[in-house]
């Protein structure tokens, strides 16, 4: 699981404070533990060949359905992309290879 040190540097790249906020949202934005997106991110970044759905939401022992919407966001970033490969999910059902950029 990611650590709050590995993603705290993340967090600028997930808009927690705008720009024109106060000193002070923006003092707060930083104390926040690692967003969802955060931590999603770096664990696709444990998986250097790149990873299913399935293997990201057991390696954060999270559900499903919190996981997965984080993926277009990542993808819309450029942070994490399709590798064009498909594997057999726990469904049974094909599922996207993704991985960090």
């Amino acid at each position: 699981m990611a650590t709050f040190t590995t993603v705290q540097g993340l967090l600028s790249s997930f808009g927690l404070a705008r720009n024109d906020d106060p000193k002070t949202s923006k003092a707060a934005a930083k104390t926040i533990p690692a967003s969802l997106e955060a931590q999603v991110l770096a664990a696709f970044r444990s998986f250097p060949e790149g990873a299913t759905a399935d293997q990201i939401v057991e390696h954060l022992g999270l559900r499903w359905n919190s996981v997965t919407p984080r993926f277009k966001r990542l993808m819309e970033q450029g942070l994490i992309e399709d590798t064009g490969r498909r594997v057999k999910g726990v469904s049974g059902r094909s599922q996207r290879v993704l991985k960090a950029v």
